[in-house]
């Protein structure tokens, strides 16, 4: 009988380039933790590190420092875990079948958290094991820099510091160049490497299709949730009057000794300065910076043609940031009149027309004709309304390659509340047995298994279409030819919610949260 657990010094060691790495085996799968892929001095570019001895990677890595302490919350929606802080967290996680030379496709996952927060780890639908294993895949997590080490500019005092606005991308490069260069080792194909990240994560895909230091380093992407127009935004200038304010405060002379001073009296001074820079409408460093590295956000100044042959996924869910709050009614035996009722409520109070109500109430019906008219309450307009135009000018450049989707499922809290951010994610893992919200029995397992095999099928392929999915056509420059994920099964859509979503975001229904009274 094969052995779930395996782990001593006679057996999983990987001589690689960077060296000798040794892991363990679980439950069938080869896992390393927390493998240094390079070491960086503070506000500088990282530096390739090779062990001079055999490296121990059993364990998680440091993950990279926050700003302020992580605080409990929201568990059930959003399994976490906590892990020790430290500027040297350059480390990755590999799972995979066997360190063999079988060249599986590689799945390289960028945490959310924006570009200031998270973790490889934070999640516990982040473990590879079960998507390694079910996909006969090699997966790949990796922590950089963050917030303001990651993302600082300091290039006004001099060259060295160029692109120090980007350092914590220059983090996820140096990593990927690792992975071209040691993952054949473990069993990886360093020419099938598929991107996936949700937020930030999905964010940080789009930066690097803006890069050319990142060329080749990947083959496709999925961009979940991480069209995030306005909130992480790019920032066009540099930091170095918030700079110079921290050094006043902390009575340094010199931009040298900003990179040596003790990491908690920088975050404190950074912590008390940067809001009223802020409030001027100045940078203060926490999202990549537009510069000769970073082409900036495609939205704005168009996809680089370079980046054409890469496929991309790009989807959110129904809900994302709305559906976090606990909802000021109970839809489980609520008519679709009596949930058109409580919006006109909330439009009396806000006084607004009911003309606008109602034509956002038909083209909400014609979008979501299996939805109560209710769920226009929690409809998400922040990631959706920039994906429209993303999806769009992503398949101008990259025709045959550009695939759309919507999860439009809804989770067995307060009696069936709208999916809410990071909600897919057990679902692409094949996690959910991680995850209790997704724990609905007439759903869950079908519901796992179609969408994991859509994400094997694109790292495979390039194309999502399986015999669950259905005909899914890429979109093309004029037809966002989206895949709406339902409970019951998918179906395409095109264009559906091309009308709803500006509407909807011009007249805000989520001004009253917490004020209707029932």
């Amino acid at each position: 009988m094969k052995r779930t657990f395996e782990y001593d010094n006679k057996a999983n060691l990987v001589s690689c380039k960077a060296g000798k790495i040794r892991g363990y085996r679980e439950a069938g799968s080869l896992v390393f933790k927390g493998i240094t892929y390079a070491r960086a001095q503070r506000f500088h570019r990282p530096q390739p590190y090779v062990y001079e001895e055999e490296f121990d990677a059993s364990n998680y890595g440091y993950v990279a420092p926050l700003l302020t302490n992580d605080r409990p919350g929201g568990e059930v929606l959003v399994p976490h875990r906590y892990w020790p802080q430290d500027e040297d967290c350059l480390n990755l996680n590999i799972w995979t079948p066997d360190a063999d030379d079988k060249k599986r496709p590689v799945m390289v996952w960028l945490h959310g958290g924006g570009f200031f927060a998270g973790s490889s780890i934070e999640q516990l639908a982040y473990e590879g094991g079960n998507m390694s294993q079910r996909g006969d895949v090699v997966v790949v997590s990796l922590n950089h820099r963050l917030n303001i080490l990651g993302f600082f500019d300091l290039s006004d005092f001099g060259p060295e510091y160029e692109n120090s606005g980007n350092a914590g991308m220059d983090d996820i490069i140096c990593a990927l160049k690792w992975i071209r260069d040691n993952i054949g080792y473990f069993g990886g194909d360093p020419d099938n490497v598929t991107l996936f990240g949700q937020s930030g994560g999905g964010a940080k895909i789009t930066c690097l299709l803006q890069m050319h230091e990142a060329d080749g380093l990947f083959s496709r992407g999925i961009n979940m949730s991480g069209v995030i127009t306005g909130t992480l935004c790019d920032c066009t200038d540099t930091e170095k009057g918030l700079a110079e304010a921290i050094m006043k405060d902390l009575g340094l002379s010199d931009i040298k000794e900003l990179e040596t001073v003790e990491l908690h009296a920088l975050i404190s001074s950074y912590n008390k300065l940067s809001g009223a820079f802020m409030k001027a409408g100045k940078s203060i460093g926490q999202n990549p910076h537009v510069n000769s590295f970073y082409r900036g956000d495609p939205v704005i100044y168009g996809f680089r043609s370079e980046s054409a042959s890469v496929p991309l996924m790009v989807g959110s869910v129904f809900g994302e940031f709305y559906s976090f709050a606990h909802m000021p009614y109970d839809k489980r035996n609520m008519s679709a009149e009596e949930g058109r009722a409580f919006l006109r409520e909330i439009f009396r109070r806000k006084k607004e027309p009911m003309e606008i109500l109602e034509k956002l109430l038909e083209e909400f019906e014609k979008a979501y004709p299996e939805r109560n008219p209710v769920d226009l309450y929690t409809l998400d307009t922040i990631f959706r309304k920039g994906e429209q135009k993303y999806i769009l000018d992503r398949a101008a450049i990259c025709p045959g390659g550009t695939y759309s989707y919507m999860f439009n499922v809804d989770m067995p809290v307060d009696g069936g509340r709208t999916p809410w951010h990071c909600a897919d994610i057990p679902y692409v893992f094949a996690n959910t047995c991680l995850c209790p919200y997704t724990w609905d029995e007439d759903v869950r397992q079908e519901l796992e298994d179609s969408i994991f095999g859509a994400v094997m099928a694109f790292a495979r392929t390039g194309s999502p279409e399986t015999n669950k999915t259905g005909n899914w056509p890429a979109c093309t420059m004029d037809t966002d030819n989206i895949m709406v994920i339902n409970a019951d099964g998918w179906q395409l859509r095109p264009d559906f919610d091309k009308e709803l979503i500006p509407m909807a975001s011009e007249h805000d229904l989520h001004m009253e949260i917490g004020e209707i009274q029932h």
